[in-house]
């Protein structure tokens, strides 16, 4: 009786994992068809087949009774998104390309391709790798061309390779170093504070001084289901009792709220956050607190003259030294090689004529204004379609679209003879930058450079690390982060293009050691994936953090 139990039990699990597609079809084509449905009001996108890994934890999901989530992810991973191509031969990636490229057009929907193989990539940080010469990139392009044929693509080219040249890396290097021994330096004095005072304590009340042992940072080791479309949605409240957001935010290891709002328009509730306030200046390891965007009545005194620009805190994840931003420097072979490699590709792509190119700008808390357009330029962005923002980072929509708009001006400016330097920059008030737009910016957005952004993971916005002695990496899967807006071409603003999930949601972006030997993150308390593979804990917390909320049932008509 026991053995015939068992086989029953087996062969239900593997007959639920074989159906579970076919079983939530609905749920799913619901949740599928109303992302699309803003998406078709101009150009359908195409949602490429999901990660087998993902499909095994939808399955897991199920099993185990969690459909809420099971159906969530599964609506998250057929969700428009961007194909990545790097590391492939150039037989290999004509091949891949033509495939996708056929399967799109066949289905009516526009593919976005994200190239990803420029020689040096990453700084041969996690996701090092790429073309080992300018000969050898030239021919991948070539393959990349001869796949893409007459066929419509959108393209995001190479990500990080502008906003983080060659010339950037040892200065990353240089000061990822310098950082680890600060942070020794800072533990020892801190230690010896401790001791001192825990003795001088001890001498006081007569007896011996106790060594303590600094409580190591976790991150929820739960997360909540997702909201019940029934339930009530409204966030929690502010006091600090056991359970609530106030307590999750201020003691790690906590669990996440038990609900999150099911419908778009309910703001999604914040995130156990691991940090702690501090009126400290920013440090090169976190991103710049945004602008406050608050709307300036019409008549405004006269202003001062217009600030110089200051240098914007660079990429968290590099630590490079903000004042070396802006400086010109000697241009070194690999740098300049780099721009050949990038001019190349958009000559080659360009020339298809149904492909838009999209250059690598990093994101607004990474360079300044004055900082990218001169990269911009030298790549080529006159005969490329525009750029692409915040590509696997998490800057808010705001700032990306505000980031955008002082680019794609800088740009016409410096069309016409100005002078980079001399541009708004994300770091001036908005009354100062609106009043430079206003005398330089021009009045036709056709005549502009567009641009696109990566809404895949910043529904949340940055992370805020709560260890300031680490290199905090706040790039590399931070904790919390939810899914951003959906991909669509409608978006509502002349200059930018599309909003699209370029970074594959749930792929990890590394195994974010932190300045730490490793093997765990010391953020998660885990070993994370390698940069490319499914991270299950942090695809979870996509779903459930996401702003605006993943719908997984379908509305009934009149309800």
């Amino acid at each position: 009786m026991r053995k015939r139990r068992k086989i029953i039990t087996v062969s239900t699990a593997v007959a639920a994992a074989a159906t579970l597609p076919l079983l939530m079809s609905p749920v799913v084509s619901a949740a599928v068809r109303e992302d699309d449905d803003e998406s078709s009001r101009m150009t359908r996108l195409y949602a490429p087949p999901p990660d087998r890994d993902s499909y095994r934890q939808v399955a897991r999901l199920a099993w185990r009774g969690d459909f809420r989530d099971s159906a969530g992810l599964l609506s998250m991973v057929r969700t428009p998104q961007a194909v990545w191509y790097g590391d492939e031969t150039p037989e290999q990636v004509e091949r891949l390309v033509r495939r996708t490229t056929r399967s799109a057009d066949w289905q009516g929907r526009l593919p976005v391709l994200a190239l990803y193989n420029v020689p040096g990539r990453d700084c041969g940080s996690y996701s090092s790798g790429g073309a080992d010469s300018l000969a050898e990139y030239e021919a991948w392009i070539d393959a990349v061309a001869a796949g893409i044929g007459d066929r419509e693509v959108l393209i995001i080219l190479e990500p990080d390779s502008l906003a983080l040249l060659p010339s950037d890396c040892a200065d990353a290097s240089n000061a990822a170093q310098t950082a680890v021994e600060q942070q020794t330096v800072i533990e020892e004095q801190t230690t010896a504070d401790e001791q001192t005072a825990a003795d001088g304590q001890s001498a006081a009340d007569g007896q011996p001084a106790a060594q303590e042992q600094p409580a190591a940072e976790e991150s929820p080791t739960e997360l909540p289901p997702l909201p019940d479309p029934g339930a009530s949605t409204a966030p929690p409240t502010g006091s600090a009792a056991p359970g609530t957001g106030q307590e999750a935010a201020q003691t790690p290891g906590q669990q996440l709220p038990d609900a999150l709002p099911a419908t778009s328009e309910t703001p999604a509730p914040k995130p156990p956050e691991v940090q702690e306030p501090a009126a400290l200046e920013p440090s090169a390891s976190q991103t710049p607190a945004p602008e406050p965007s608050t709307e300036q009545p019409g008549t405004l005194p006269e202003l001062p003259p217009l600030p110089t620009p200051d240098p914007v805190t660079p990429e968290p994840g590099n630590s490079l030294d903000p004042d070396e931003l802006d400086t010109p420097v000697v241009e070194d072979p690999e740098t300049a090689a780099r721009y050949s490699e990038i001019n190349y590709a958009v000559d080659v792509l360009t020339a298809l004529g149904q492909t838009s190119v999209y250059l690598d700008a990093g994101h607004a808390g990474w360079h300044s204004v004055s900082s990218i357009v001169p990269r911009l330029i030298k790549a080529g962005i006159d005969r490329a379609t525009g750029f692409a923002l915040n590509v696997s980072h998490y800057q808010t929509d705001p700032d990306s679209t505000w980031y955008g708009r002082l680019i794609s001006s800088c740009l016409a400016y410096a069309d016409e003879g100005g002078d980079p330097e001399k541009c708004a920059d994300q770091s001036w008030s908005r009354r100062h930058a609106r009043r430079w737009l206003r005398a330089h910016a021009p009045d036709d957005p056709a005549g502009m450079k567009h641009y696109v952004t990566d809404t895949s993971r910043n529904g949340q916005g940055p992370w805020t690390p709560r260890d300031r002695h680490i290199d905090a990496q706040s790039w590399c899967n931070p904790p919390g982060r939810g899914l951003g807006r959906r991909p669509t071409t409608h978006t509502g603003d002349a200059l930018m293009d599309a909003a699209l999930w370029v970074k594959t949601p749930g792929e990890s972006d590394g195994r974010c050691l932190r300045g730490t030997d490793g093997p765990l993150d010391p953020v998660r308390g885990t070993v994370n994936p390698e940069a490319g593979e499914w991270f299950p804990d942090q695809a979870l917390e996509l779903v459930r953090y996401a702003d605006p909320a993943v719908k997984v049932f379908r509305r009934t008509a009149g309800r």
